[in-house]
C-alpha cells in the first residue's frame, strides 16, 4: 500500500510541476514541442526525437491574452495564449495548434501574430469529414505538412521507421492508461478522484515511454490488491477538463469516486489505437482520427450516438450518475447538452450539470449540487 502511495505521489508531482519537467528535458539537450488541444498528432513530434509537451491552460491570471480575445471566450483558450505570451512556455521549439472548434480557429491566428513570433506555430486544419476516403487522404496530407514543418523548425528528420516505433510506444501507453482507469474504479479507497486525475494528467509532461513504465508498475500493484468497497457516489465525469485543484479537493472531501470519464483532457483521446498494419504512417494517423467518435467537437451526422455512449458509460461502470462540467462560453458542448439531458431523463439516470472554468476558486455551488446529487443517490439505492 505504501508503495502505491509513493507512486501516486510521484504522478502528482509530475502533474503539478510541468515547468520543472520542461526544464529537465531542456537540460538534457532535448527540444520540446507544445501540444495544444485537441487531437494534435503528437506522435509526429515524438518520432523526431522531440518531447511532446501538453498545453491545456491551467489556473493563473489572464491579462495579455485579453488584448487578442474578448473576455467571454472560454478560459482554456485564454489561458493557453496567456501562457505562450507571459513566458510560461519559453523553451518550446514549436507549438502544434488545431482548429477543431470556433474558438480555436481565431486562437490559431491570434497565436501566430503574437506568441508565434517567439514559438513558431505548426498549424493543423483537420478535416471534419474524416471517415470518407477523401477526408482520410486530406487529413493524411495535413499531418504530413505538419511533419515537414516540424522537421524544418526543429532541424530533425522524421522517418517512416521512427514513426512506426513511436506508434507502438503510444499504443502501449494508451493501453496502460485504459487499464489504470479500470483499476482505479476497482480501488476507490486507494486511488482518490484527485489521484486519478493526476495520474492521467502527468502523461502530458512526460515522454510516453517513461510514463508507461510508471503506469505499468502502478497497475501491477493495484491488480495484485483485492477490489475495494465504496459507500460514496460512483460517477462518470464529462466535459473538457476537470483538473482544478480546488474541484478535486471537493471531490475527495465528498467521497466522489470517478469510475469512468468522458473528458477531453482524460479519456476521449485514449479510446482508439493506431492501426499498425497500415503501411503509410500518415494514413495510419488519419485512420485513427477517422475512428474517433462520441466527442461533441467532432462532426457526426448521428446526433443520438454520443448521448447513448455517455449513458452506457454510466451503466457499464455501475455508476450512480454523471457529473457534467460545462466550460463557460464553450458553445460546442452547450449545443449538445439538450440531447444528452434528454437521453439521461429517458433512462432515469441522474445528470448534474455544473458551470466550470479554469479560474474558479469558489466551489460553493458545486458543493451544493454534490450534496443534492448524494441525496438522490442514497434515495435510489434504498
Amino acid at each position: 500500500m505504501s508503495e502505491v502511495r509513493e507512486l501516486l505521489d510521484q504522478f502528482k508531482y509530475y502533474a503539478n510541476n510541468p515547468r520543472k519537467q520542461l526544464d529537465k528535458y531542456l537540460a538534457e539537450g532535448k527540444k520540446a514541442v507544445g501540444i495544444f488541444p485537441y487531437y494534435a498528432p503528437e506522435e509526429i513530434a515524438h518520432a523526431g526525437g522531440l518531447v511532446p509537451f501538453g498545453v491545456w491552460g491551467g489556473q493563473g491570471p489572464i491579462e495579455k491574452a485579453k488584448e487578442y480575445f474578448p473576455t467571454f471566450y472560454y478560459s482554456l483558450a485564454l489561458r493557453c495564449l496567456e501562457m505562450a505570451l507571459d513566458g510560461t512556455l519559453d523553451g518550446l521549439s514549436a507549438s502544434m495548434i488545431t482548429t477543431l472548434d470556433d474558438t480555436l480557429r481565431p486562437f490559431s491566428q491570434n497565436y501566430k501574430v503574437s506568441a508565434g513570433r517567439k514559438i513558431p506555430m505548426v498549424f493543423l486544419n483537420h478535416g471534419q469529414h474524416r471517415k470518407e476516403e477523401f477526408g482520410r487522404v486530406y487529413n493524411a496530407r495535413i499531418f504530413n505538412n505538419a511533419r515537414k514543418e516540424l522537421e524544418k523548425i526543429c532541424d530533425v528528420k522524421i522517418t517512416d521507421e521512427s514513426l512506426k516505433k513511436t506508434f507502438a510506444i503510444y499504443n502501449e501507453n494508451r493501453a496502460e492508461k485504459r487499464r489504470f482507469i479500470k483499476l482505479a474504479a476497482d480501488h476507490p479507497q486507494t486511488v482518490k478522484a484527485s489521484d486519478r486525475c493526476y495520474v492521467l494528467k502527468s502523461g502530458y509532461f512526460m515522454l510516453k515511454e517513461e510514463n508507461t513504465a510508471m503506469l505499468k508498475e502502478l497497475n501491477d500493484k493495484l491488480e495484485a490488491m483485492p477490489k475495494e468497497d465504496w459507500d460514496g457516489p460512483r460517477v462518470v465525469t464529462s466535459g473538457i477538463i476537470v483538473d482544478n485543484p480546488g474541484l478535486l479537493e471537493v471531490f475527495d472531501n465528498y467521497k466522489i469516486a470517478v469510475v469512468a470519464d468522458d473528458v477531453a483532457h482524460e479519456s476521449r483521446a485514449l479510446k482508439i489505437d493506431i492501426d499498425m498494419t497500415i503501411e503509410d504512417p500518415m494514413m495510419a494517423l488519419s485512420d485513427q482520427f477517422a475512428r474517433m467518435d462520441e466527442d461533441p467537437i467532432l462532426y457526426d451526422p448521428d446526433i443520438f450516438k454520443r448521448p447513448k455512449y455517455v449513458v452506457d458509460l454510466v451503466k457499464d461502470n455501475d455508476a450512480d450518475g454523471c457529473l457534467l462540467f460545462m466550460m463557460n462560453f464553450n458553445d460546442t458542448e452547450e449545443m449538445e447538452y439538450p440531447s444528452l439531458k434528454q437521453e439521461f431523463e429517458k433512462e432515469g439516470i441522474p445528470l448534474i450539470k455544473m458551470g466550470y472554468d479554469q479560474q474558479m476558486v469558489d466551489f460553493g455551488q458545486v458543493k451544493t449540487q454534490l450534496e443534492t446529487f448524494n441525496e438522490i443517490v442514497q434515495m435510489n439505492r434504498f
